[in-house]
C-alpha cells in the first residue's frame, strides 16, 4: 500500500490522489466533530450572549464565569492561580474541539492534491471564509491553525483563518454593532479587515524565508477498500493529533499562567485615569496579549464603557483584545516564524492605538 507524506512547508505540496473512500471518511470526521461542537455548545452560547444585550456580564478577569472567586485582597499568586483555573475551565470545550478538529482538518487536507492557489490574496480570502464559521476564540483556533499549516496550506490562509474566527463571526459582529455606536463598530471592523486582507498576505510573504520545514507524517492510502480506508484515516488522524497536541498543549498551559499573571498585575482603576497617548499604547500592549474567550472583547469593552471608562480606552480594548493572544502568537512563532508573530503583535497594537486616537478626536 503506497502512501504520501505531507510536510509542513510554504510551497505548493503535491500529494498522491487518495481514493474517494478516504476523503469521504475524513470529511465525515470533520463534520461530526464540528457538528457536535457548533450545535451543542458554541452557537447556543454565542446566541445566549447576544440575547443578553446590555445585560451581558463577565464575572472573571479573563472569563465570563468563575470556578473560583478572585478577590483583590488575595495574594498575587493566589489570584493568578485561581484565574488560571477559571481560564482553563472556560476554554475546556473550545480547546477540546480545537485539539480534535485541527488534526481532522489536517487529515482531510492531506487527501487533496492542492491546498493553495497561486494568488496570495485568494489564499487569504479562502482562509477568511474558513475562519468565519469556526466560532472559536483566538486561543482555540491556534491548534487548528497548526494543523492547517502542517497540511501545506499557505501561511496567509492560516493567518486569515486565525483572525477571522474570533473577529468576523456573524454573532460577534452582531453583538458589536448592537452594543456600540456605529462609528466604534466600524472602527473595530476596519482593523480586522486590515489584519486579514493587508497584513496577512504581506507579512506571510516576507515570513516565507523564515519558516522551517517540519515533517508531519500523514499517510493517506492511494487505493483501498472501506476497511483499509478506515484504518488509514484512523492512523493518519492519530499521527495528526499527536503532531498538534505535543506543541499546542504545553503552550496553552503556559499562556494560561502568563495571561493570569498579567491581568492580575494590572491596577484596578488604571482605565479610569485621564486619557493620554501613553495610556492608549499601554492598554493596546496589554490587551493584545491577554488570552480571552470568544466575544469576551465585546462584552468587556461594553461593560467598561457602561462604567464610565473613557471611550478611547474602550475602543482600544475592542480593537486589540481577543484578535490575538500570547497563546496564538506562540503557535505562530513555533510553527511559522517568531518574526511574523512579533509583526502580528506590533500590528495589532498599532491598529488599536490608532483606533483609540481616532476615538479620542471623536469624543
Amino acid at each position: 500500500m503506497s502512501a504520501q507524506v505531507s510536510a509542513l512547508n510554504l510551497s505548493p505540496v503535491a500529494s498522491a490522489t487518495a481514493t474517494w473512500r478516504s476523503r469521504t471518511l475524513a470529511v465525515a470526521l470533520m463534520v461530526l466533530i464540528a457538528g457536535i461542537f457548533w450545535g451543542d455548545s458554541r452557537y447556543p452560547a454565542l446566541m445566549k450572549r447576544y440575547r443578553a444585550g446590555t445585560q451581558v456580564k463577565a464575572a472573571g478577569s479573563l472569563t465570563f464565569g468563575q470556578v473560583y472567586s478572585v478577590d483583590p485582597s488575595m495574594p498575587l499568586t493566589t489570584r493568578a492561580w485561581r484565574t488560571t483555573v477559571n481560564w482553563l475551565d472556560a476554554n475546556r470545550v473550545g480547546m477540546t474541539f480545537s485539539f480534535l478538529f485541527g488534526p481532522a482538518a489536517l487529515t482531510f487536507l492531506a487527501t487533496l492534491r492542492r491546498r493553495r492557489t497561486q494568488s496570495r490574496y485568494l489564499n487569504t480570502l479562502l482562509g477568511a471564509l474558513a475562519g468565519v464559521p469556526l466560532g472559536v476564540c483566538t486561543n482555540c483556533v491556534a491548534p487548528i491553525a497548526r494543523g492547517l499549516l502542517a497540511s501545506g496550506m499557505s501561511s496567509e490562509s492560516v493567518l486569515a483563518t486565525m483572525f477571522a474566527s474570533p473577529a468576523l463571526n456573524v454573532v460577534v459582529l452582531a453583538m458589536t454593532f448592537a452594543l456600540f455606536p456605529m462609528s466604534v463598530a466600524l472602527l473595530k471592523l476596519a482593523t480586522v479587515l486590515f489584519l486579514i486582507f493587508v497584513f496577512a498576505p504581506m507579512a506571510a510573504t516576507r515570513a516565507s524565508a523564515d519558516a522551517a520545514t517540519i515533517a508531519c507524517p500523514i499517510e493517506i492510502p492511494v487505493s483501498e477498500t472501506w476497511s483499509l480506508a478506515f484504518v488509514g484515516i484512523a492512523r493518519s488522524y492519530a499521527k495528526s493529533f499527536w503532531y498538534v497536541f505535543r506543541i499546542a498543549l504545553p503552550l496553552m498551559l503556559l499562556a494560561a499562567v502568563l495571561g493570569a499573571f498579567v491581568v492580575e498585575l494590572l491596577p484596578q482603576q488604571a482605565l479610569f485615569a485621564p486619557v493620554t497617548v501613553i495610556g492608549i499604547v499601554a492598554v493596546a500592549l496589554v490587551a493584545a496579549l491577554l488570552p480571552v474567550p470568544m466575544a469576551f472583547d465585546v462584552a468587556v469593552a461594553y461593560i467598561a464603557m457602561a462604567k464610565g471608562v473613557p471611550l478611547p480606552y474602550v475602543v482600544t480594548i475592542l480593537c486589540t483584545l481577543g484578535i490575538i493572544s500570547v497563546y496564538s502568537l506562540s503557535i505562530v512563532g513555533k510553527s511559522i516564524s517568531w518574526r511574523l508573530a512579533a509583526a502580528a503583535y506590533a500590528t495589532v497594537v498599532a491598529l488599536g492605538t490608532v483606533a483609540g486616537l481616532i476615538a479620542r478626536t471623536l469624543s
